[in-house]
């Protein structure tokens, strides 16, 4: 199995998940290629003590969200998949209606077309008809829809345990072990 994951960070709050992703990506010795939006750099600062450059620097390789020419944007990039976390509903508007004007939503389109494993975990609330026709679409075109939605079935203590929850969920998708969560009944 190819062990090289895309990761995307869009611009939605959230971030964290994105990099938290990337560090255990990282930890499981996976090479990670990351595409941040210009709003995604921008809620890294808001939002973390981290840097743009310092989650940049997490990956094995990083890329201008502009550079629609980037090896991620051919379908002979073999991945074993692409997660966008956070992903806006912008980016999955992209995803959703095949508009690739700008890296990550091109990278996720080349994903779905390839056949691979796409995880878009959206970050918005409440929901409007127009969002979940949007995420209707990108589900019906393969994507893997995994909005954060705590579980407390594991009693979950700090915010950590509930962000490492949604990461644990997104690598059971991606069949990547880990213990980044107690499972029912355990």
């Amino acid at each position: 199995m190819n062990r090289r994951i895309v990761v995307g960070i869009a611009g939605a709050s959230g971030v964290i998940y994105g990099v938290k992703l990337l560090g255990f990506l990282k930890e499981k010795g996976i090479e990670t290629h990351l595409i941040i939006s210009e709003a995604g750099e921008r809620n890294i600062e808001i939002e973390t003590d981290y840097k743009s450059a310092d989650v940049k620097a997490m990956a094995d390789y990083c890329y201008d969200n502009r550079d629609v020419g980037a090896s991620l944007a051919s379908g002979s990039f073999l991945t074993s998949g692409m997660v966008v976390a956070p992903c806006t509903i912008k980016t999955l508007s992209g995803i959703a209606n095949s508009y690739t004007d700008n890296l990550l939503v091109r990278a996720a389109d080349v994903t779905l077309k390839e056949k691979r494993k796409l995880v878009l975990v959206v970050r918005e609330t409440p929901l409007h008809k127009g969002h979940l026709r949007l995420m209707t679409m990108a589900a019906d075109m393969g994507a893997h829809l995994l909005p954060p939605v705590p579980s407390f079935y594991h009693q979950p203590k700090t915010i950590d345990d509930i962000i490492d929850q949604t990461i644990g969920k997104i690598f059971d998708y991606l069949q990547i072990e880990h213990n980044l969560f107690k499972r029912w009944g355990e």
